[in-house]
C-alpha cells in the first residue's frame, strides 16, 4: 500500500493565486522547474509542487509530452459552448 506523502508546508491563498496568474500569463513557455525559478516571489519547491498538483487535479493546467505547462481553464469559453443547443449530446 502506497502511503500518502506528508506535506511540510501548505500554500497560502495569495501564493496559489500568484502561481496561477504567472502560469496564465506565461502559458506554454516553461517546464515545471523553470517555471518555479521564474516566479515573481520565491517559494519553497515542495510548496510549489503542491500547488502544481492541485492545479493539475482541478484541470486548470496541463502538461504536454515534453513537460511544458499550459493554462487550459476557460470558464467563459465553456459557458459559451454550453449555451449552444446544436452542440449538446443527443439521447
Amino acid at each position: 500500500m502506497k502511503r500518502p506523502k506528508s506535506i511540510l508546508h501548505y500554500p497560502q491563498l495569495d501564493t496559489v493565486l500568484m502561481v496561477e496568474k504567472f502560469i496564465y500569463d506565461h502559458s506554454g513557455e516553461f517546464k515545471k522547474r523553470a517555471l518555479w525559478e521564474h516566479l515573481p516571489r520565491k517559494i519553497m519547491y515542495q510548496t510549489f509542487c503542491v500547488i502544481i498538483d492541485y492545479l493539475l487535479y482541478s484541470h486548470k493546467i496541463a502538461k504536454d509530452k515534453t513537460g511544458v505547462i499550459g493554462w487550459i481553464w476557460d470558464p467563459e469559453g465553456a459557458r459559451y459552448y454550453l449555451q449552444r443547443p446544436h452542440l449538446m449530446w443527443r439521447k
